[in-house]
């Protein structure tokens, strides 16, 4: 399977739409592209919707690990929402919501951002 990207700016806010597999035949695409619209773009905060997220293995979780420092690193916060219970228990046991906000959907995770 492969990998969707969406990508809409909502005031400082970069929000990801992911749709697919997220696994070491994608993740350079992922990367890619968000990296390009944060270059291209003046947010501070990232918002990664992975609603439509079927299958995610260690390359992935790495990719959002290294949005994640890019994001930080400008002061701005990244916010995980709608996730599948499978994604969920992969990112549990990668610890990474410890230091990640995990949301419910994407409007709260925008208004806990400051969009509403």
């Amino acid at each position: 399977m492969s990998l969707t990207i969406n990508m809409e700016k909502k005031d400082s806010i970069l929000c990801v739409r992911i749709d697919g597999e997220l696994d070491h035949h994608t993740s350079e695409k992922l990367r890619n592209e968000v990296d390009e619209q944060l270059q291209k773009g003046k947010y501070k905060h990232l918002v990664l919707n992975l609603e439509n997220l079927t299958f995610m293995d260690s390359s992935g979780l790495g990719v959002i690990l290294g949005r994640y420092k890019q994001i930080t690193n400008n002061g701005g916060e990244m916010v995980i929402c709608s996730i599948t219970p499978p994604i969920k228990r992969l990112m549990d046991m990668s610890g990474l919501f410890k230091i990640i906000r995990l949301a419910d959907n994407e409007q709260f995770a925008l208004e806990t951002l400051g969009v509403a």
